[in-house]
Protein backbone atom coordinates (compact mmCIF):
# COMPACT_ATOMS: atom_id res chain seq x y z
CA UNK A 1 0.00 0.00 0.00
CA UNK A 2 2.93 2.37 0.59
CA UNK A 3 3.67 2.38 -3.16
CA UNK A 4 0.09 3.57 -3.79
CA UNK A 5 0.46 6.45 -1.37
CA UNK A 6 3.94 7.22 -2.72
CA UNK A 7 2.56 7.40 -6.26
CA UNK A 8 -0.25 9.69 -5.10
CA UNK A 9 2.34 11.91 -3.42
CA UNK A 10 4.50 11.93 -6.55
CA UNK A 11 1.50 12.93 -8.68
CA UNK A 12 0.71 15.76 -6.27
CA UNK A 13 4.35 16.90 -6.43
CA UNK A 14 4.02 16.98 -10.23
CA UNK A 15 1.03 19.30 -9.89
CA UNK A 16 -1.59 16.71 -10.78
CA UNK A 17 -5.02 16.52 -9.18
CA UNK A 18 -5.41 13.30 -7.18
CA UNK A 19 -8.17 11.34 -5.44
CA UNK A 20 -7.79 8.42 -3.09
CA UNK A 21 -10.36 5.61 -2.90
CA UNK A 22 -10.34 3.44 0.23
CA UNK A 23 -12.40 0.34 1.03
CA UNK A 24 -14.17 1.30 4.27
CA UNK A 25 -16.53 -1.63 4.70
CA UNK A 26 -17.03 -5.16 3.33
CA UNK A 27 -19.69 -7.85 3.69
CA UNK A 28 -19.46 -11.47 2.65
CA UNK A 29 -16.99 -12.48 -0.01
CA UNK A 30 -15.27 -9.18 -0.80
CA UNK A 31 -12.40 -9.13 -3.31
CA UNK A 32 -10.22 -6.76 -1.25
CA UNK A 33 -10.04 -6.13 2.52
CA UNK A 34 -10.95 -2.96 4.38
CA UNK A 35 -8.13 -0.44 3.96
CA UNK A 36 -7.32 -1.38 0.36
CA UNK A 37 -6.69 1.72 -1.74
CA UNK A 38 -6.72 3.06 -5.27
CA UNK A 39 -5.06 6.38 -6.19
CA UNK A 40 -6.41 8.19 -9.25
CA UNK A 41 -5.05 11.28 -11.00
CA UNK A 42 -7.08 13.86 -12.91
CA UNK A 43 -6.33 12.15 -16.22
CA UNK A 44 -7.76 8.83 -15.07
CA UNK A 45 -4.43 7.10 -14.41
CA UNK A 46 -4.60 4.86 -11.36
CA UNK A 47 -2.61 2.53 -9.14
CA UNK A 48 -3.85 0.02 -6.58
CA UNK A 49 -7.10 -1.87 -6.23
CA UNK A 50 -10.32 -1.70 -4.27
CA UNK A 51 -11.96 -4.73 -5.85
CA UNK A 52 -9.45 -6.87 -7.67
CA UNK A 53 -10.53 -5.24 -10.94
CA UNK A 54 -14.30 -5.71 -10.57
CA UNK A 55 -15.35 -2.08 -10.04
CA UNK A 56 -12.21 -0.04 -10.60
CA UNK A 57 -13.62 1.58 -13.77
CA UNK A 58 -16.67 2.86 -11.92
CA UNK A 59 -14.52 4.08 -9.01
CA UNK A 60 -12.17 5.93 -11.38
CA UNK A 61 -15.16 7.66 -13.04
CA UNK A 62 -16.52 8.75 -9.66
CA UNK A 63 -13.04 9.85 -8.56
CA UNK A 64 -12.81 12.22 -11.51
CA UNK A 65 -16.06 13.84 -10.31
CA UNK A 66 -14.63 14.10 -6.78
CA UNK A 67 -11.48 15.74 -8.15
CA UNK A 68 -13.62 18.21 -10.12
CA UNK A 69 -15.89 19.30 -7.28
CA UNK A 70 -13.87 18.43 -4.17
CA UNK A 71 -16.78 16.74 -2.40
CA UNK A 72 -16.03 13.24 -1.07
CA UNK A 73 -18.33 10.34 -1.96
CA UNK A 74 -19.11 6.97 -0.47
CA UNK A 75 -19.79 4.36 -3.14
CA UNK A 76 -21.51 1.03 -2.52
CA UNK A 77 -21.28 -2.05 -4.72
CA UNK A 78 -22.88 -5.42 -4.17
CA UNK A 79 -24.52 -8.29 -6.00
CA UNK A 80 -28.01 -7.13 -5.04
CA UNK A 81 -27.31 -3.82 -6.78
CA UNK A 82 -27.94 -3.90 -10.54
CA UNK A 83 -25.05 -1.46 -11.01
CA UNK A 84 -22.68 -3.88 -9.30
CA UNK A 85 -23.48 -6.58 -11.85
CA UNK A 86 -22.98 -4.06 -14.65
CA UNK A 87 -19.50 -3.19 -13.39
CA UNK A 88 -18.64 -6.79 -12.61
CA UNK A 89 -18.84 -7.31 -8.83
CA UNK A 90 -20.02 -10.89 -8.99
CA UNK A 91 -18.02 -12.26 -6.06
CA UNK A 92 -21.06 -12.51 -3.83
CA UNK A 93 -20.06 -9.76 -1.43
CA UNK A 94 -20.56 -6.05 -0.94
CA UNK A 95 -18.11 -3.20 -0.52
CA UNK A 96 -18.27 0.47 0.41
CA UNK A 97 -15.56 2.77 -0.88
CA UNK A 98 -14.74 6.30 0.29
CA UNK A 99 -13.41 8.53 -2.49
CA UNK A 100 -11.79 11.83 -1.48
CA UNK A 101 -9.68 14.45 -3.20
CA UNK A 102 -6.14 14.97 -1.94
CA UNK A 103 -4.46 18.36 -1.64
CA UNK A 104 -0.80 18.86 -2.42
Amino acid sequence: MSSILQQASDWLDEGRSVALATVIETWGSAPQPVGSQLAIDGEGNFIGSVSGGCVEGAVVTEALDVIADGAPKVLAFGVADETAWEVGLACGGKIRVLVEALNG
